[in-house]
């Protein structure tokens, strides 16, 4: 799976004066990275048997929104990063005003990706696939969650709290990314449970082990700054659970997300293999 082919090949830099621009979102998106999400999306695709490449390009839809979202998120006016993937981030490789047109230009070749016709025959799968990212991405998914996180510098939140944060900031991209393998495969909604419930579980193991890594990490394995959130005063699930109990915890996410997949029997090994690895990585 070629995450950074595609990218490469849809990112290739114009000789006008957008080159610039290019540069940045190739400097983001291009190398680095856990590639969870299209990983996702391709091992959902594979339940229904989804043409690799269509699958892998819906994915790197996805990587696109999340990139963007990170370019942002380093940003001066937001966590003030310096780094991102190991390598300097994009607003000081480059400039705060070229950072926050390679996100916003990243944000538009989502839709574009995702909404070509190459994904999908059928308009209205194409259609759902562009409606649900939408979701995924605004106010009632990752943006809302972004939101409740800069509240959390200022206001106490309680474990309720911190995981509707999550499961809005992180999660609903990675639900996304299973349940586009629903969709692509036709699957009606009401046969989607199993697979949303593996997508809620392993998006809060995930985030359980970032809140680990970001307390016993090691900055140069991890690519970026660690201990921000503990230096802010916010809540997360380590300092609400303790960190064995979260430990605990993020093991047994990943066990009821393994038990969601029961009835896919061997062609779900990829998405319970991403479920193990959601909580024994080290970045």
């Amino acid at each position: 799976m070629d995450v950074d082919a595609l990218f490469d090949a849809v990112l290739q830099i114009p000789d006008d004066p957008r080159r610039r621009l290019y540069e940045a979102m190739r400097h983001a998106s291009i190398g680095g990275g856990k590639r969870m999400r299209p990983l996702l999306c391709v091992a959902a695709c594979d339940l229904f048997h989804i043409d690799r490449a269509a699958a892998l390009r819906v994915g790197c839809a996805v990587e696109a929104i999340h990139v963007y979202s990170l370019i942002h998120d380093d940003l001066p006016c937001m966590d003030d990063d310096d780094v991102r993937r190991g390598k300097p981030t994009v607003h000081r490789a480059f400039d705060e005003a070229t950072a926050v047109l390679a996100g916003d230009a990243l944000h538009a070749l989502a839709f574009e990706m995702i909404s070509d016709e190459s994904v999908h025959s059928d308009p209205f799968v194409r259609s759902e696939l562009v409606a649900c990212l939408a979701r995924a991405s605004g106010p009632s998914g990752m943006a809302g969650g972004q939101m409740m996180d800069i509240v959390a510098e200022t206001e106490t939140f309680d474990l309720g709290g911190v995981t509707r944060l999550q499961q809005m900031k992180t999660g609903a991209l990675i639900s996304f990314s299973v349940e586009a393998g629903a969709i692509m495969g036709r699957l009606p909604p009401e046969g989607r449970a199993p697979l949303r419930g593996y997508a809620r579980d392993i998006g809060l193991a995930f985030q359980i082990a970032d809140d680990l890594l970001d307390y016993e990490g090691d900055e140069a394995a991890a690519g970026k700054a660690l201990r921000k959130d503990e230096a802010a005063g916010k809540a997360t699930f380590l300092s609400l659970l303790g960190v064995e109990r979260a430990r605990e915890q993020a093991r047994i996410l990943v066990d009821q997300a393994i038990e969601h997949l029961q009835s896919y029997g061997e062609s779900a090994d990829l998405l319970r293999a991403i479920a193990r690895y959601s909580i024994e990585r080290d970045r």
